[in-house]
């Protein structure tokens, strides 16, 4: 816990990046920073001088202190630092260093360096990386949206953004509230192009589990439902199952040990993705049920761990590097414009078409 000063400075800090005080706008009185934070008037002092040492405020002698005006001290370095930020909502595992390298490398290319955060899917980490990026006035923003289904207090930073014209792309998903450029899968198609594949080759009772606090998960689940009305087919309720970041490790494989020792057991999985698929697997070799003669399993994103095990997963391609490289050449694009223009931009978003990746955890559908 801060002392007193640091956490009065910080607060009024968080204020400005998330665009509650504008340039030249006045912050408050002392007294009514006294009465707002509870504390004396040496403590205010001491935190606003700091900002004012820091660049975030400037005082006028007789008036009170004012929201500094940082676009000045970015506009100035323009050319010079070219620095780019990523922020993505893990960076270490599964398919997120594969994106990550691909705009990496082509961020390089192009003279730029580039400065990778992440979330971990935390909306709180995501503000305080968004406040990092503010602070160190970056050219340009890479992002993949934390928790991006669920309503997103950190909107007003994106809209501090705009204002401050920091140009920013969205990756694998996008606040539709935003409607921001972005650069996404098909994921509404993937999820069709699953559950058709399993329809086609004779199932019915389709089990799917989806991830609900992130928008592809529910697009994911659209798709699965848009494939049962195609073939005619009704939706058991029971049959979606949906969990959280929260509860990934734990619930998904709780639901299936539950569903497998059901007399009419489902004959076939979609899976969330292939990290999901390859924990689900688990559970079935534990309950010596046969891949695919008795089950077939289908995952999301053609990953690593598609291949990972002696049971070869049916999956969705997904772009990785591709998707990678090309959020990098439109944040370019972006920045260029921004700089030559009023900040009004004709860059378009991109979507990827999916595309079924077919390997032996599927079969026709097993006659009990």
């Amino acid at each position: 816990m801060g002392t007193k000063y640091s956490n009065v400075k910080d607060k009024i800090k968080s204020a400005i990046l998330e665009g509650y005080f504008q340039p030249h706008q006045k912050i408050g009185s002392e007294s009514d920073l006294m009465k707002q934070h509870q504390v004396s008037r040496h403590t205010v002092r001491k935190a606003i001088d700091d900002l004012v040492n820091e660049g975030w405020l400037y005082k006028k002698q007789g008036v009170g202190s004012f929201c500094a005006d940082r676009s000045l001290n970015k506009e100035s370095a323009i050319g010079i630092g070219k620095n780019i930020a990523v922020i993505t909502t893990y960076f270490s595992d599964y398919i997120f260093p594969t994106i990550i390298r691909g705009a990496e490398a082509f961020l390089s290319e192009n003279g730029y360096q580039v400065t990778i955060f992440s979330t971990n899917n935390n909306i709180d980490q995501e503000r305080r990386c968004i406040e990092a990026v503010i602070s160190q006035s970056f050219d340009g923003l890479i992002v993949e949206p934390t928790k991006s289904a669920l309503p997103n207090p950190n909107i007003n930073y994106y809209l501090n953004l705009e204002r401050m014209r920091i140009p920013y792309v969205m990756i694998n998903a996008y606040y539709e509230e935003l409607e921001p450029i972005h650069v996404i899968m098909d994921d509404v198609g993937g999820g069709y192009l699953q559950t058709e594949h399993l329809i086609k080759l004779g199932h019915e009772n389709i089990i799917g589990f989806f991830k609900n606090d992130d928008i592809q998960g529910s697009k994911r689940l659209k798709g699965f439902i848009k494939a049962h009305r195609s073939a005619g087919l009704p939706v058991s309720p029971q049959n979606i199952i949906t969990y959280t970041t929260e509860s990934k490790d734990s619930h998904p494989v709780e639901e299936l040990r539950k569903k497998l020792q059901n007399t009419q057991r489902p004959t076939a999985i979609v899976c969330y993705n292939d990290q999901l698929a390859l924990s689900l697997l688990d559970v079935i070799r534990e309950m010596n049920i046969q891949i695919p003669e008795q089950i077939s399993i289908v995952g999301f994103d053609d990953s690593p761990l598609s291949m990972a095990s002696e049971v070869k997963l049916t999956t969705i391609k997904h772009p990785k590097v591709n998707m990678g490289i090309d959020a990098a050449k439109t944040i370019l694009k972006l920045i260029e414009q921004n700089n030559e223009s009023s900040g009004k931009f004709d860059v378009v978003s991109t979507q990827y078409k999916p595309e079924l990746v077919v390997r032996n955890s599927t079969g026709e559908k097993y006659i009990f």
